[in-house]
């Protein structure tokens, strides 16, 4: 089962500095579902992603809130 987290409403580079935490949680090749509703969270967690060798599965708009989901590497 896939988690979710919902960091709606938090500007970057605070959904970044989460989905950081989160990734350390968790086993590698697991997914997460990130929730973000900052504009600029979009290409932070794309930047982050390729700087980490985190990969992103899926990434889209849905009722003006942005989800990403990441498979820890």
């Amino acid at each position: 089962m896939q988690k979710v987290f919902d960091l709606s409403g938090l500007m970057c580079p605070i959904p970044v500095l989460k989905t950081k935490k989160i990734l350390a949680d968790i086993l590698s090749g697991e997914n997460v579902e990130i929730i973000t509703t900052d504009p600029a969270s979009k290409n932070d967690l794309q930047e982050f992603c390729k700087k980490t060798g985190n990969s992103i599965i899926e990434q889209r708009l849905e009722l003006n809130k942005i989800i990403t989901i990441i498979k820890r590497r």
